[in-house]
């Protein structure tokens, strides 16, 4: 039975897909701002990142050049969640008033702090910025297009590497910062919006005559002479005792980007070919594989129903064949319905979640400047898909001549939410104890947990409420006393082999396009004759779930074949993140595939007469 959801999930990941790749606007998260020439413009700083070790530290965890008071942005909860701490800096642009050699500020390192940086470069980490609600990016030409540039969220602090004729490796610090400021200008009004925000960095060793004072004017970059920075052929080295000198430039550049445009540059994609080639290919899978099925499915049903309803004989009626043969226990209740009904339940809320995300996206509510706001829309959509969590979970239960709806209602409050708070309470103690900016504070997961407790938990007992009074879900035939036995059946028909095949198909349709999800963030079917197994409820959520374990082995291939993550907390918060990503995907995946199984079979038997 469990294979009647094949059709079913394959158009379900059809229109999801659809849905994500439709090409729709945006409705911005900031209202355009205007700037006047000579204005001052505020630069931010936030979180130090890096793909090694998924750690995002705060930027003035380094001894970088600070401002006299550092101020915190206020940050809504997504921000919170994903490490984001954004705070002014004492970089000071004015609208249009190109800048050269502003030193920023001069450090002397310690054996501390000479550390704290080679750490940080050894680790890949970069500098993330923010002017105008823009994030800064580094242009990289690609080698094999040459008109073709690909943009870097952020500039590495520094780089490794050797001087001429020394086999000795050193760290360089990224202490010189050309910015580029690309702006839109109105023609009438002279007012600018900013549509653009680069960097090329440069690790320079600075000199001067004298004693360092205020006044000091730099060799090796000067305004007066015109002398800037344009290589590092003489780089700034990473150790104790040594002098650095962090300067920047600043370079304004008019644009044909209009502001309404200005986000589109952020999200091309380097392999768009690719991108849409796995979109093609996950297509023609659903198109081409679900067609099929769907074409053998209805043929067979079609003769069997006629067949069964046109029998002439009162014996030729009592000779029941086929599917027909199990009619009498088709319905009987599985074994531990109660927790059946509560990942069903669960389900629901997840697909309620997903689907108002995703018209949300492609109506342009969330808007890629608003930081956060993804993960805060869905978190909160979560919670108040919870009456929708206890409707299902009650409506199901009800049906299976369950009695108590309180017990069912707490399970389906408790049961997934309190599992996925475990897991990330510990792996929010192993950034604690990194240091890292991205362990939640300690107010942050008191609001998650009125979340849970304040809205949700409500709103599952109002939903259940509500399903255990509606009328219980009559069988369309009627259910035996005695079960029926079932034969031994050949080990292809085994539950754990047909549940593991099962779950190919679905992520077979999607693997290639999975390999863009995670480097934005981090296939087989068979058919089968219906036989005499009617104990399909488990199986058929079983079935459909089972995609998440593929999910989560494409996740560890994922690991470590394209990541260069090293430290061991970093390897299990990769893990953790993704085993309750993967686990969320079986609820998800499982409740849709039981609800199609459910709704096939209630309608095959419905259409036959049972004497």
């Amino acid at each position: 039975m469990a294979r009647g959801t094949l059709a079913f999930q394959l158009w379900i990941c059809l229109c999801a897909m659809l849905l994500c790749h439709v090409h729709c606007f945006y409705l911005p998260g900031v209202a355009p701002q205007d700037f006047q020439k000579g204005d001052p413009l505020r630069v931010k700083v936030n979180k130090l990142t890096s793909t090694k070790t998924q750690l995002p530290y705060s930027y003035y965890s380094l001894p970088y050049c600070r401002p006299q008071h550092i101020v915190d942005s206020a940050e809504n909860l997504g921000e919170v969640l994903r490490g984001d701490r954004i705070e002014n800096s004492p970089y000071e642009f004015k609208m249009r008033e190109p800048q050269m050699c502003n030193v920023l500020c001069r450090i002397t390192l310690d054996a501390k702090t000479a550390k704290a940086f080679k750490e940080k470069i050894d680790d890949e980490y970069r500098v993330n910025m923010i002017l105008d609600n823009l994030p800064l990016v580094v242009p990289i030409r690609r080698i094999d297009t040459e008109s073709s540039i690909v943009y870097q969220h952020g500039y590495h602090i520094g780089l490794r590497g050797q001087y001429a004729g020394s086999k000795e490796e050193k760290h360089f610090i990224h202490n010189h910062l050309a910015f580029t400021v690309k702006y839109h200008r109105d023609p009438i009004t002279e007012l600018a919006r900013i549509v653009g925000f680069e960097v090329k960095p440069y690790s320079v060793k600075h000199a001067y005559d004298g004693k360092w004072t205020d006044t000091t004017r730099l060799s090796t970059c000067d305004p007066h002479s015109r002398k800037t920075v344009t290589n590092s052929e003489t780089p700034q080295e990473v150790e104790d005792k040594k002098e650095i000198i962090f300067t920047y430039d600043i370079d304004f550049v008019e644009s044909d980007v209009k502001w309404a445009s200005r986000w589109d540059t952020y999200l091309l994609m380097a392999d768009d070919q690719i991108h849409w080639f796995s979109i093609v290919n996950s297509l023609m899978i659903v198109l081409f594989l679900s067609g099929m099925v769907a074409m053998i499915m209805l043929r067979t049903l079609y003769r069997d129903i006629s067949k069964y309803n046109q029998l002439e004989t009162q014996e030729e009626a009592q000779e029941e064949t086929g599917w027909k043969l199990v009619h009498g226990d088709v319905f009987r209740p599985p074994v531990n319905s109660d927790l059946l009904c509560v990942y069903v339940g669960t389900g629901v809320q997840f697909f309620g979640m997903i689907l108002v995300t995703m018209i949300f996206a492609a109506l342009g509510f969330l808007s890629p400047s608003n930081r956060g706001g993804l993960m805060t829309a869905m978190l909160l959509l979560w919670v108040f898909m919870g009456i929708f969590a206890g409707y299902s979970s009650a409506r199901l239960y009800k049906m299976f001549k369950g009695t108590e709806w309180k017990k069912i209602t707490l399970k389906t409050a408790f049961l997934f939410p309190a599992t996925l708070f475990a897991i990330f309470f510990v792996l929010n103690a192993l950034i604690w104890g990194e240091k890292s900016s991205g362990a939640v504070p300690f107010g942050t997961m008191f609001a998650l947990v009125f979340l849970w407790f304040g809205i949700s938990v409500p709103l599952v007992f109002v939903g259940s409420y509500i399903g255990f009074k509606k009328p219980a879900i009559e069988d369309p035939v009627k259910t035996n006393k005695i079960p029926r036995q079932i034969p031994e059946q050949a080990w292809y028909m085994n539950s754990a082999f047909s549940i593991l095949i099962g779950g190919i198909l679905p992520f077979g349709a999607v693997f290639i396009e999975l390999f863009f999800i995670l480097t934005s963030i981090w296939l087989h079917q068979f058919y089968y004759i219906f036989g005499e197994d009617y104990l399909w409820w488990w199986r058929s959520y079983l079935t459909s779930g089972s995609s998440a374990l593929y999910l989560f082995l494409y996740a560890a291939f994922y690991f470590f074949t394209k990541l260069d993550i090293t430290k061991p907390v970093s390897g299990a918060l990769y893990f953790g993140y993704m085993l309750i990503g993967s686990y969320a995907f079986f609820v998800l995946t499982g409740t849709i595939g039981f609800y199609a199984c459910f709704w096939f079979t209630r309608l095959i038997y419905s259409s036959v007469k049972i004497d």
